[in-house]
C-alpha cells in the first residue's frame, strides 16, 4: 500500500497528464501543486512510483505519465466522483423528460452521455427477459383482423396483426382485452404464458377459434427470443484523442461497430448502484486496450433493467466521467420505470 504522500503525487501526475497530455516532471508538480514537501522528496516519490509500475517515462529526459496500474489505483482511491452542477442536473432532467417512447429515451440518453463526457456513449435497451407485461391492447382493423399490442413495463412495444377465422363481435373484443389484462398484467414475460392456460375454454365454442388466434399471437410475442440491442453514439469524439492511441484509432472504431463487443464492454453488472471502471488491458478486447470503459446498470432500486456507459482513452477525466455516467443512469432508470 502506498503512503498517502506518494498517493498525492500520483494523483497530481494523473490530473496534470489528463488535462495537458504532456509528461509530468517534478518541477511542474512543485509549481502547480501544494504537496508540502521539497522537490527532492517529490523526485524520490516519483522514482518509487515508477519502480512499482504506477508511472512510466515515455522517453529519456521526459517527465512521467500514468500507467494502467496507476490509473487503477487513482480510481480505486477516489474519495468521491465529481458532482454535476445544478444547471447540469436540470438540463439532464429536462432533456430526458421530453422523450416520447423507449426509442426516444435511448436515443436521447446516447446523445446526452456523449455530450456530457465527450466520449463514446453506449446504451443497452432494457431486456425483454427482465420485463413484465404492463398492458395488452386489441384494436380492430377489420371485422376479421385485429392488431395485438403488447406493452412492457420498460416501455417496449410489440405489435402483431392477427388474422381471425371469422368475424369478431365488438363485445368479444372488449371482453377478451379485459380477460387478457386480468391474466397477465404485472406478470413477468417468462411467467405470463402459464397465466393464459385455460383462457380459451372460458368462451363459447363459436368464439373459441378467434380467441385461440389472438392468444396464440400473444404467446408468440411473449416467448419470442429478442436479441440484445445496444446503441452507440459520439464515435467522432475519439478523433480529438488520436494521439492517445499507440498506432491508429482505426481498430478501436472497427471494434465499436460490433454489437457483441459493445455488450461485453458494458460488463456483467447486476446491481444498478455499482459503477464499474475497466482500464486499458482490463478490457477483454485487444483492439481496445488503449481505452477505458465506465459503465453502470440502470433501473429501479430493486432491479436492473439494462446497462449504459462510455468509452474513451485511458487518459480520461475519471471523476467527471464517473459522475456523469452515474447521474444519467439514475435519471434514465427513473424515467423508464415510470414510462
Amino acid at each position: 500500500m502506498l503512503e498517502d504522500r506518494k498517493l498525492d503525487v500520483l494523483r497530481a501526475i494523473v490530473e496534470d497528464y489528463v488535462s495537458t497530455h504532456e509528461p509530468v516532471g517534478s518541477k511542474t508538480l512543485v509549481e502547480r501543486h501544494n504537496l508540502g514537501v521539497s522537490p527532492a522528496t517529490i523526485r524520490n516519490d516519483m522514482a518509487a512510483l515508477e519502480e512499482e509500475g504506477y508511472i512510466a517515462q515515455p522517453h529519456t529526459s521526459a517527465g512521467r505519465i500514468p500507467t494502467d496500474k496507476g490509473y487503477r489505483l487513482f480510481v480505486d482511491r477516489l474519495s468521491s466522483v465529481k458532482p454535476l452542477t445544478s444547471a447540469e442536473r436540470r438540463a439532464i432532467q429536462s432533456f430526458l423528460d421530453g422523450a416520447v417512447d423507449l426509442d426516444d429515451i435511448v436515443g436521447r440518453t446516447v446523445r446526452l452521455l456523449a455530450q456530457l463526457t465527450r466520449q463514446v456513449a453506449v446504451v443497452q435497451y432494457p431486456s425483454l427477459s427482465r420485463s413484465s407485461v404492463r398492458h395488452v391492447e386489441l384494436v380492430a382493423l377489420t371485422s376479421s383482423r385485429v392488431l395485438l399490442v403488447l406493452i412492457t413495463n420498460t416501455g417496449r412495444v410489440e405489435q402483431r396483426t392477427v388474422e381471425l377465422p371469422g368475424d369478431m363481435p365488438d363485445t368479444l373484443l372488449g371482453d377478451l382485452r379485459s380477460r387478457l389484462n386480468t391474466a397477465v398484467a404485472g406478470v413477468r414475460l417468462a411467467e405470463a404464458p402459464d397465466r393464459l392456460g385455460g383462457l380459451v375454454d372460458r368462451f363459447t365454442a363459436d368464439l373459441r377459434p378467434s380467441v385461440q388466434a389472438v392468444v396464440a399471437a400473444l404467446l408468440e410475442s411473449l416467448v419470442e427470443q429478442h436479441e440484445e440491442r445496444v446503441v452507440m453514439g459520439g464515435a467522432a469524439n475519439l478523433v480529438r484523442f488520436g494521439p492517445d492511441f499507440p498506432q491508429t484509432i482505426q481498430p478501436v472504431l472497427e471494434a465499436l461497430e460490433e454489437q457483441v463487443v459493445l455488450l461485453r464492454l458494458l460488463g456483467e453488472a447486476s446491481d444498478p448502484s455499482v459503477l464499474t471502471v475497466r482500464i486499458g488491458h482490463e478490457n477483454p478486447f485487444e483492439r481496445l486496450t488503449g481505452t477505458s470503459v465506465v459503465s453502470v446498470g440502470y433501473g429501479t432500486e430493486s432491479e436492473m433493467l439494462a446497462k449504459l456507459g462510455v468509452l474513451g482513452p485511458t487518459r480520461m477525466d475519471y471523476p467527471g466521467t464517473m459522475g456523469a455516467v452515474r447521474a444519467v443512469a439514475r435519471y434514465v432508470g427513473k424515467i423508464v420505470a415510470e414510462a
